[in-house]
């Protein structure tokens, strides 16, 4: 699992240090998950500041410079080419990940996408090499794992509470999308697979041991909009525990996972994308018995980028979490290329 929130390494032996100064970011782009989430914990830390916003409509990114700070830019390459931008935050459609994270890497940019890093395991690949070449910072927003519950479901297991693993379920899935929403245009990166069920495969990968392989997956695509709408996928890990993910734009709004073990199972229901004032709710079930542990609220998003910040500073290189971000563009190539396809009419979304 990837290391927690961390800010600037506490005083060293021998005296305190000076405080770094923040991570000044540029944003590229004015999506949703920037305005809900992002850009809250990038402007309500110490360790990290808006210092412009990026868009091609200049109003838009006027109203978001408005409310997180820094000045409005009228288009992203403008925003690459300031002096006084570090880090860059990029939360484009999943499809512009490969290129403008990039363009950021080859101007000097440190680099957070919004998740998942790119689409395919080739761009991965290529954005890795680049950020070794310039020795810059590269990592996806994958707020999730750094919310202390997770950390709370590994001690448990390594406790023995449910004894050894066998079987875990995960679920990330979400009403139909207006028809306008970017998801559901292919040439954006769009599809269920890239969006939300990037939770449910980083879920397996957190929890199943190495290697985490493909055993078989189905996928429902839209015939009008020819992108996936839902799916399922079976991995198993190299202890023979198996995974059974299912993800999609096609449900009553589901965010969870359950792990059960010879011994018992934990439950944990919104798992994912919880608010940071929500108070997780751990559920353990044993043969005799149920105890429910109520865990401290947090915000996930905030430990993220200042996590990032962190290592931007000189915290240090955390391979693993390029190295996680591989083997799910794998998986997610594979899943693409194996997976048995049934063809669905358009969703409709729901109103009233």
């Amino acid at each position: 699992m990837s290391a927690g929130p961390a800010g600037p390494d506490p005083a060293a032996a021998g005296g305190p240090t000076r405080p770094l100064p923040p991570l000044r970011f540029g944003v590229l782009g004015c999506a949703s998950i920037a305005w809900r989430r992002t850009l809250p914990a990038i402007a309500g830390s110490e360790h990290t500041d808006i210092v412009a916003v990026a868009s091609r409509d200049t109003a838009r990114a006027e109203r978001f410079a408005e409310r997180f700070g820094g000045v409005a830019v009228s288009g992203y390459q403008r925003l690459l080419e300031r002096a006084d931008v570090e880090a860059v935050y990029l939360p484009l459609p999943t499809g512009l990940h490969a290129e403008w994270a990039a363009r950021a890497l080859r101007a000097g940019k440190h680099v957070l996408t919004e998740k998942p890093l790119a689409s395919t395991a080739e761009q991965v690949a290529e954005l890795r090499a680049l950020a070794d070449a310039t020795g810059l910072l590269l990592r996806e927003n994958r707020m999730f794992v750094h919310h202390p519950q997770h950390q709370h479901v590994h001690r448990l297991l390594a406790d023995g509470a449910i004894g050894h693993l066998r079987t875990l379920t995960a679920a990330m899935a979400i009403p139909p999308l207006p028809d306008e929403d970017v998801r559901y245009r292919p040439e954006l990166g769009g599809g269920a697979l890239l969006d939300v069920g990037f939770y449910p495969l980083h879920t397996a990968l957190v929890f199943l041991s190495p290697p985490v392989e493909l055993v078989g997956a189905h996928l429902a695509r839209d015939r009008a909009r020819d992108v996936d709408v839902g799916g399922s996928a079976l991995l198993c890990g190299g202890d023979g525990a198996t995974a059974q993910l299912t993800f999609g734009f096609q449900h009553a709004y589901r965010s969870a996972y359950e792990l059960w073990g010879e011994r018992g199972r934990i439950v944990l229901e919104r798992a994912f994308t919880p608010p940071p004032t929500w108070q997780p709710l751990l559920r353990i079930e044993r043969q005799d018995r149920t105890e429910t542990l109520t865990l401290p609220a947090a915000d996930q998003f905030r430990a993220s980028v200042e996590r990032f910040a962190h290592l931007a500073r000189g915290g240090g290189v955390d391979r693993e979490h390029l190295d996680t971000a591989t083997r799910a563009a794998a998986l997610v190539d594979q899943i693409r290329a194996r997976a048995a396809v049934s063809w669905s009419a358009p969703q409709i979304r729901a109103t009233g």
